[in-house]
């Protein structure tokens, strides 16, 4: 891409605002394009059946106070709101079942916090699906130039980057969606900056999608705001106080990886997206995998198990070693309960993050018998931290063991199947949508690029919301 267009810059953000606004629809690969109407259908789905979740019910309820209605739909009803309160909501939503997809250079979710800011600023100016990819994939890329040059010492520092540079995400695609110029998208980043937020802390509770919720609105806002002339400072990255002294310290970033390399290939496509088969934290999906194939491939039941003990990357185990987890939304980051309840159900679904579903007498009893440590062969220093190893100790004293190098839908070189995909879609949507109008929506996602008018999807899920 850059050997069509001529970049100059003296700061950082400069150089991003320059990419940013002379990403085009043509300037977009195949690989690039399907990829980003994969994760946009996928968001899409999870942002559905999000919708009823009580963080996103809570947040609906007072994000409206001392307003009167707009134009934009909150996701799995009939209600229109103002694009600022439908992207705090429906990113709220988009995060509130942990089912989202994921990427390796972002360290979390890269869609959640851009498709609902840039799916309400469409509605309003009445864009098209082409618009929308142009900017999703503008956006993607920006949050994950900006990781590459401060992961993973942000990462694990415990900022949470889904919303932390998800916000950068927003206000990248937003700006491009509004067709900003290079100096207007400068200034929309470094409001960003003095708007990213989020801490690890507050994982395993509703605060986690919000902060989700939060970046999606405030990277619009940063946009609108430099559309009508709002100023900030370009050297917000580099100052002395600025981003990446404040958030990761001196000598914990590489500044020079934000501007390198741009779109060759684009992020999306390499590392690419995660698509999630599970409804619950990424850090334990390899070790739901390595447990389902020894269910499946052993006919396994919990009276006939002694012990499990499963193996994960010591960066990830560090916020999913919870062994008794006190909440729905606690389970979701417990790969103890995870692999426990694979043993029980042979599968791992949405419902079992439900209500007190963590509680089950079954699964409590089996949940004794997980014991979760850092697995010995896995370093830090790798940008590949998605493998585990579980080794079920049989009564009968047989030991079997499973290793998953990284879980299935983890990347496009071992992507979740198409077929797959649709029915998490359909499994999703339905819980907001009329059955029979779900097909509908997922035929026009899959053509986005020959949608005229993104209103025309939510007027399509406004119909259909149950």
């Amino acid at each position: 891409m850059n050997d069509t267009v001529t970049i100059s810059q003296t700061t950082i953000l400069e150089g991003l605002g320059a990419r940013i606004a002379a990403v085009t629809y043509d300037s977009l690969t195949p690989d690039a394009l399907h990829w980003a109407k994969v994760a946009i259908l996928d968001t899409v789905g999870c942002t559905l059946a999000g919708a009823q979740e009580d963080c996103a019910r809570i947040i609906g309820q007072a994000a409206t106070y001392g307003t009167a209605g707009g134009d934009c739909l909150v996701f799995g009803t009939d209600r229109r709101v103002g694009p600022l309160d439908a992207a705090l909501i429906n990113g709220t939503a988009a995060h509130a079942l942990d089912y989202d997809d994921c990427s390796n250079t972002l360290g979390g979710h890269p869609s959640a916090p851009v498709v609902p800011a840039l799916f309400a600023l469409a509605e309003m100016h009445n864009l098209s699906g082409k618009d929308f990819l142009t900017a999703y994939v503008a956006g993607w890329e920006a949050e994950t130039r900006i990781a590459r040059g401060v992961n993973f010492h942000h990462y694990e520092k415990g900022w949470h980057p889904t919303a932390t540079l998800g916000v950068f995400g927003s206000a990248a695609g937003c700006s491009r969606l509004l067709g900003l110029t290079a100096e207007q998208t400068t200034r929309a980043l470094a409001l960003a900056a003095t708007f990213s937020s989020g801490i690890k802390a507050n994982f395993g509770t509703m605060t986690k999608p919000l902060h989700v919720g939060h970046a999606a609105r405030n990277g619009m806002l940063a946009a609108l705001l430099a559309k009508d002339g709002f100023t900030s400072s370009a050297n917000a990255f580099e100052h002395k106080q600025g981003y990446l002294e404040v958030f990761n310290g001196a000598g914990n970033y590489n500044a020079d990886a934000i501007l390198a390399d741009w779109a060759e290939p684009w992020d999306i496509v390499s590392p690419g997206v995660a698509i999630k088969q599970y409804p619950c934290c990424g850090s334990t999906h390899p070790a739901i995998d390595a447990m389902l194939m020894l269910v499946r491939d052993n006919k396994l039941t919990p009276d006939a198990v002694e012990r499990v003990d499963s193996w994960t990357h010591p960066r990830r185990l560090a916020h999913t070693n919870r062994p008794n987890p006190q909440s729905e939304l606690d389970a979701k980051f417990s790969v103890q309960y995870c692999l426990a309840r694979g043993l029980v159900a042979g599968k791992v679904s949405i419902e079992h993050f439900e209500g007190d579903s963590y509680r089950d007498p079954a699964v409590q009893d089996v949940l004794r018998r997980v014991h979760a440590a850092p697995h010995p062969d896995m370093k830090m220093d790798t940008f590949e931290h998605f493998g585990a190893e579980v080794k079920v100790t049989l009564k009968d004293g047989r030991t079997l063991t499973q290793k998953v190098h990284r879980p299935l839908g983890r990347g496009p070189e071992n992507p979740l199947p198409t077929a797959l995909l649709e029915v998490k879609f359909i499994n999703c949507a339905e819980r907001t949508m009329s059955a029979n109008e779900v097909p509908v929506l997922l035929g026009q996602l899959w053509q986005l690029e020959s949608i005229g008018s993104v209103r025309s999807l939510a007027d399509l899920m406004q119909r259909a919301a149950r």
